[in-house]
């Protein structure tokens, strides 16, 4: 292997990729993917859909995931820097309800691998930023899900300033508690 550091986090399932980045005079090089290398990390999927998305400072989008067409997804930052969240939502799991963050940027150009059944949501650190991922399924815009990113239940610690509200979309606005998931979801 040795291409990729791979990192498991306190929450099974998820995990934290470094790739080996080759840098010289004219800049660096690196594989962002490489199917041989995931698969010898645990990590043995098959992306169907790469999706890219651009934000300001301050944009928080999320908490979101799929009801029926749960998907795995890769992420990264190619311009400037977010703290990425995954919530667990799995049933039965040992971890339901905590959630793991990771600050990704250009620099470090660390990749965060979360499971299906997550939660997902970031936060744009930097004045700019650049979001990529890949899933495991296709996006079905009937199938959203979301809940609030500030749930008290979840208590999820954004590296958002003080007095600084975050800029939304109108439907995260809108999104559910973590407990009406429960309610709906966990039967």
């Amino acid at each position: 292997m040795g291409k990729i550091t791979v990192e498991t986090c306190e929450i099974e399932g998820l995990k934290v990729i470094t790739p080996t980045v080759f840098e010289d005079a004219r800049g660096y090089f690196m594989e962002s993917y490489n199917y041989n290398d995931f698969k010898e990390a645990g990590i043995d999927h098959v992306f169907v859909q790469d999706n890219q998305s651009a934000s300001a400072k301050g944009v928080l989008r999320g908490l979101h995931f799929q009801i029926n067409y749960p998907q795995d997804k890769l992420v990264r930052v190619l311009r400037g820097e977010v703290y990425d969240v995954a919530v667990d939502l799995r049933q039965g799991s040992a971890t339901y309800g905590q959630w793991y963050g990771v600050l990704l940027s250009e620099e470090n150009r660390k990749q965060f691998f979360v499971p299906k059944n997550f939660a997902h949501g970031f936060y744009v650190v930097s004045d700019y930023a650049e979001f990529a991922y890949k899933c495991t399924d296709f996006y079905h815009p009937n199938d959203e899900g979301g809940i609030i990113w500030n749930d008290s239940d979840l208590g999820i610690e954004w590296p958002i300033p003080e007095g600084m509200q975050p800029i939304l979309s109108d439907k995260d606005v809108h999104n559910g508690s973590f407990a009406a998931f429960t309610q709906t979801y966990r039967k």
